[in-house]
């Protein structure tokens, strides 16, 4: 029979699911939208760069000036190959990325994911302020210093552009490597930094990352700009028709944009070379956000760009923290999250399936959780057992509650009974939850990662049709795995329903069954199908072993 404790952890459980999307806004709330102008960094812009040439003037007093002269602006375009990546880089801006296709990650229509696209192919642009406090970007004016067009990286291949501006030359190499997705960025534009207004310039990336999923409602909870600074992480976030710019001062360890799966990050190689940062984000049509690094122009500057997905072990092999923008969950979840990561990515060394994995996955959990489940089932079969005495202590004393309680508390005493015992063993199961629950639905690993049969995307909901209208909270469509994890749940509540129970009180319990059925599959209709992959297979766990066991008692059907 589910008691009352029971149905209160099973609704608290559920409150639980429902909240966890929005936690993080809790811990780490972003930075208030407002708008502000840069007394002393770059101006940022949302607009598509205007390119512009420039010539060598001098003044009366032989000083170098940089005129602006409109021309016809020449592009050469470079196609760099490995691994992991096509990439065609631009000789605008003296290299900027204008397609990054990652040959790991596929769209729903099977092309590549591209992470270059027209709101950020203005990439690694550099600019300074002139004496006048004008805002110069050195669009165009570069010339390649190496021939071909087309390379494959079995060893790092270094692009350099050179720039003739006033009397001095600037230099920028794009290095890239066979085996990864960190690009280095070697900036020199010391011989022109005597016409740079406070000795700085700055190096950023703009219009942040496109998007890439078929569900972009749910991605776009996860588009987001940082910067690390002083050992703390800066994040900010705008809302529809919102705003913002702001400079940050002091020494900054990275700058990033990340969409839900991938990033883009500007970090710094040997540390003290960001003397300051900045970002800028608009949310009009599209949710863009830019960020820039402050350098100074007096010195060469050893930078990286990583560009690629969140995998965890790429990302903290960098040694930058740039693993604290994945969401992990609160602090006491946090290493139960990268340990279960951990085990997944482990196993599919020698399992290529996902789906494989989690079934094997969901029986290790369930041998380990095993010693809670087992407490829950006596403490409620105990407190079954005492029902009687308890309803005849209300009869009792049912006109006087003081005495009630203190003979039900002795009636708990004198047959062992702790009434927190159903749901205090659930409780410690909570930290596992909230971790099985992030990296299912926010970890790249299960992306793209078929099952079987219509079980095409492990982190996407396994869409069986469509309706043909929009539910309020729902959505449009029906999932298979959802409906089979309601059904297992309901045939849990049905072993555990005692067949001496009659009249009202049964009429009750059918109504509270069919309830949580309906009321579970809507909730979980819209998760990810590796999530709900898990929790099907641990109910089913849960049935056999009621039945090996000859236990009617119900096993919480979510966390147990």
């Amino acid at each position: 029979m589910m008691d009352r404790n029971t149905i209160t952890a099973l609704l608290l459980i559920t409150l639980v699911l429902i909240v966890t999307p929005y936690y993080m806004k809790l811990v780490s709330p972003g930075v208030d939208p407002v708008e502000e102008t840069f007394d002393g960094g770059v101006e940022t812009t949302q607009q598509p760069v205007v390119y512009r040439e420039y010539e060598n003037t001098s003044n009366q007093d032989g000083d170098s000036d940089l005129v602006i002269q409109g021309e016809t602006i020449v592009e050469n375009l470079v196609k760099i190959e490995n691994d992991l990546y096509i990439a065609t880089i631009s000789s605008k801006n003296g290299g900027s990325i204008t397609s990054f296709e990652l040959k790991d990650h596929l769209k729903s229509d099977s092309s590549f994911v591209n992470l270059s696209s027209n709101n950020n192919k203005n990439n690694l642009l550099i600019s300074f302020k002139d004496f006048n406090g004008e805002l110069v970007n050195i669009n165009s004016g570069w010339v390649q210093q190496f021939k071909g067009d087309n390379f494959y990286i079995d060893n790092s291949k270094t692009l350099i552009y050179t720039n003739d501006l006033g009397k001095g030359k600037i230099t920028k190499a794009l290095t890239f490597h066979p085996d990864r997705f960190v690009i280095d960025i070697d900036t020199d534009i010391t011989e022109i930094a005597t016409s740079t207004l406070g000795n700085t310039y700055t190096l950023g990336w703009v219009g942040g990352l496109p998007p890439t999923e078929k569900d972009s409602v749910s991605e776009s909870t996860y588009f987001n700009s940082y910067l690390f600074q002083g050992d703390e992480l800066v994040d900010v976030k705008v809302g529809k028709d919102e705003t913002f710019s702001n400079d940050y001062k002091g020494k900054t360890d990275w700058v990033a944009t990340r969409s839900k799966y991938f990033i883009a990050s500007l970090f710094d190689d040997s540390g003290g070379q960001f003397i300051g940062s900045s970002i800028s984000a608009s949310f009009s049509k599209d949710e863009l956000y830019s960020v820039y690094t402050l350098l100074e122009a007096n010195r060469v500057a050893n930078t990286s760009l990583y560009l690629g997905p969140l995998e965890y072990d790429r990302i903290n092999n960098l040694g930058v923290n740039l693993e604290s923008v994945m969401d992990f969950g609160w602090a006491i979840v946090r290493p139960i999250s990268k340990g279960v990561l951990w085990v997944l990515t482990s196993m599919h060394r020698f399992i290529p399936n996902y789906g494989v994995i989690l079934i094997i996955f969901s029986v290790l959990i369930k041998l380990i959780v095993y010693p809670l489940t087992k407490k829950s089932y006596q403490s409620t079969q105990a407190m079954q057992a005492i029902q009687p005495e308890i309803t005849s202590l209300k009869e009792k004393y049912k006109n006087n509650p003081t005495k009630l309680n203190q003979a039900t508390m002795d009636l708990y005493k004198k047959k062992g009974v702790n009434p927190l015992g159903t749901c205090f063993p659930m409780m410690l199961q909570m930290p596992l939850l909230f971790a099985l629950f992030t990296v299912f639905r926010s970890t790249i690993e299960l992306r793209g990662e078929p099952f079987v049969f219509w079980i095409k995307d492990l982190s996407a909901p396994d869409v069986i049709f469509y309706l043909p209208f929009k539910v309020p909270l729902y959505g449009d469509y029906v999932c298979a795995l959802p409906i089979l994890m309601a059904l297992s749940m309901f045939a849990q509540q049905k072993m555990m329903t005692p067949q001496a129970v009659t009249g009202p009180q049964a009429d009750q319990q059918k109504i509270m069954q069919y309830f949580m059925m309906g009321f579970f599959f809507l909730l979980f209709n819209s998760f990810p199908s590796g999530l709900n992959l898990y929790y099907t297979l641990f109910n089913v766990l849960t049935i056999a072993q009621q039945k090996l066991t000859g236990n009617t008692q119900q096993e919480n059907p979510v966390v147990s």
